[in-house]
């Protein structure tokens, strides 16, 4: 064979290997179009924090996709969005959020998608909300009056927006069955009846004198509503994660403890390392700091990676601190 034989041989089967090469990329691009078309007809459900993303995950099930724009061990006061998901707001069929000044710098978002005609739900806005209590009784200094967004602590107030959540699906989202729906939402609601009911079986082995509260800031309220402690104070008084405490707000919030005998500080797991430190220095070493998932899930796997995990696993540590097991 002489080389120009060999080199035209050479070239035939480039432009083969070209030409199967471009037929395999059509076929990629043409089935990734079809799973994104299809992806696309699946009605969606953007959720805010991941609390509510995983209630709002039972009750959908599989009639809708649920995107959730908080990641597991944020802190709901200032995580923010992308560009790409904020357009995935104003893209959704339903956005349920928390509402009560919680996400502090998504709501202008939220707003945003309300504007643009998407459907919205505030769940905590519908949950029977409580309001910071004044000073004097234990809560944040200059917030008195204010709705406390922290009701999931409660999950009596979770089963009552669990079922608003169903109704907020069927009537805005298009192509689901209602019938499956309700049937998710019922069986978490069952879920959460049992939750409850073991939490006050759990909580009643705190005696009388031992059932004083102290955390990092007022994320607490309701729980200690429902289940009859005492909230005496937090270290940031505030209910918010974005404040910082002062030297006479440590000052007072130790004195409190002292005539409580308080001896626990619950702390959201994120930050214990350092709530200890500042209460080390304040009660020269006397207190224990207990973590706990607070506002957040953790990742899969991690111990409290849904909201049924998560309750359970403060409840446990609770009890143990407050009876100092």
């Amino acid at each position: 064979m002489s080389r120009t034989e060999a080199r035209q041989r050479a070239r035939v089967g480039l432009a083969r290997l070209r030409s199967l090469i471009l037929g395999l990329l059509a076929l990629v691009v043409s089935a990734t179009a079809t799973a994104c078309t299809g992806a696309d007809d699946r009605p969606d459900i953007v959720v805010t924090t991941d609390i509510l993303g995983d209630v709002t995950r039972e009750i959908a099930g599989d009639e809708a996709d649920v995107t959730v724009l908080m990641k597991p061990g944020a802190d709901p006061h200032s995580f923010g969005l992308s560009a790409v998901q904020a357009a995935e707001l104003e893209q959704a069929d339903l956005v349920v959020h928390n509402g009560l000044g919680l996400e502090e710098n998504v709501l202008r978002h939220v707003d945003a998608a309300r504007e643009s005609g998407v459907a919205t739900f505030a769940a905590g806005e519908a949950a029977d909300p409580l309001t910071f209590r004044t000073a004097d009784d234990g809560g944040p200094e200059g917030e008195a009056g204010r709705p406390d967004p922290h009701f999931w602590t409660d999950p009596n107030r979770v089963r009552k927006v669990t079922a608003l959540i169903a109704d907020q699906v069927i009537e805005h989202v298009d192509g689901v069955d209602a019938d499956a729906i309700r049937a998710n939402a019922d069986r978490y609601a069952g879920h959460l009846t049992h939750l409850t009911a073991w939490m006050e079986k759990s909580f009643a082995r705190v005696p009388e004198g031992r059932r004083a509260l102290v955390t990092n800031h007022h994320v607490f309220g309701y729980l200690a509503d429902r289940f009859g402690l005492r909230v005496i104070g937090a270290v940031v008084p505030s209910g918010t994660t974005l404040a910082s405490p002062s030297s006479s707000d440590l000052r007072s919030l130790t004195e409190a403890m002292e005539r409580a005998d308080v001896r626990t500080v619950f702390a959201d797991s994120s930050q214990p390392g350092r709530l200890a430190e500042v209460l080390r220095t304040e009660t020269g070493g006397q207190v224990r700091v207990v973590g706990l998932h607070s506002e957040s899930l953790t990742a899969k796997g991690e111990g409290a990676d849904t909201y049924l995990r998560m309750m359970r696993a403060n409840t446990t540590a609770m009890v143990d601190g407050l009876t100092g097991a």
